[in-house]
């Protein structure tokens, strides 16, 4: 007989009696009510692809997917640029600093997103806190609410922990010394963070442009209170269709939109990073 292996330890519990808990959660609120969507696209009112033929026949649509991505694209870059410095100084400050800027982060988490939408509605309504500001300094009033920059603003607003969380897990673990001995051979401070340090925070970068970009894809309440009907997104409509014209057949069409430009998404995500070398696997760790 084989004498055991000392370097394996016995789970304590069988393997699939772990697993199986978590598989049939995901299977029954996750993948069956998805994969009904999905279905009754080829099925209602009946079995066909004319659904399809509406979704890429209708201009509307088309400007709608479009909208949809382009807002997405905006938001990711934008919460990027905004993100990566504070990131940056919550990875290179003290403790005690540190867990400061990373309590402000955290703070959004603490409350409800419909409280926060609704704060920007206020702020950014005609007579709202900020035309209130702008006034007195002799700036004329602007008119937000109802438009994609407001939209913009509450996405970006909401999703920028989900960028700052994965840069800063990947900052915190680059070692300074590497940038720092660049600079001791001669590197200028800007090369040095340019060619050593912004290379190795790249998986970081890409970790949370892939969760950005793709919960922007899939925003519904910031857009439905802070947007118009007249600009709508894909998720805004994909409800519009099932829940107020009953239309499950439009839905799943819209459905499948959203679900091929995420898998669209994840493909050039992956594409990149395999030609600026860094390990797909490892998006979100330290590793290059």
């Amino acid at each position: 007989m084989a004498a055991a292996n000392p370097g394996k330890r016995a789970l304590p519990l069988p393997y699939l009696t772990l697993v199986l808990p978590v598989v049939v959660v995901v299977v029954v609120a996750f993948v069956v009510p998805v994969l009904f969507v999905l279905v009754r696209a080829f099925t209602d009112p009946q079995v066909g692809l004319q659904n399809f033929v509406w979704l890429f026949t209708e201009s509307f649509n088309l400007e709608l997917l479009w909208r949809t991505i382009r807002l997405a694209f905006t938001a990711t870059v934008v919460t990027a640029l905004l993100g990566y410095p504070f990131a940056y100084l919550i990875a290179t400050s003290s403790k005690r600093v540190a867990g400061i800027l990373m309590l402000i982060v955290l703070l959004p988490f603490w409350t409800s997103m419909m409280v926060r939408t609704f704060a920007w509605i206020i702020i950014l309504q005609p007579n709202g806190v900020l035309n209130s500001i702008l006034g007195p300094l002799g700036v004329p009033t602007i008119s937000l609410l109802g438009t994609q920059t407001a939209v913009l603003i509450g996405m970006c607003q909401v999703l920028m922990p989900f960028m700052v969380l994965p840069m800063a897990s990947v900052m915190q673990s680059i070692d300074m010394r590497i940038p720092l001995a660049a600079q001791i051979f001669g590197a200028h401070p800007a090369k040095a963070f340019a060619q050593v340090y912004l290379p190795m925070s790249l998986p970081g970068v890409f970790s949370g442009t892939l969760i950005v970009f793709i919960l922007s894809l899939g925003f519904y309440v910031t857009p439905a209170l802070l947007g118009s009907p007249r600009e709508q997104i894909l998720p805004n409509a994909l409800f519009s269709q099932i829940n107020e014209l009953l239309n499950w057949g439009h839905g799943g069409a819209l459905a499948w939109a959203l679900l091929l430009t995420v898998g669209l998404v994840f493909v050039v995500v992956f594409w990149v990073a395999r030609i600026l070398g860094i390990k797909v696997q490892n998006i979100g760790g330290a590793q290059v």
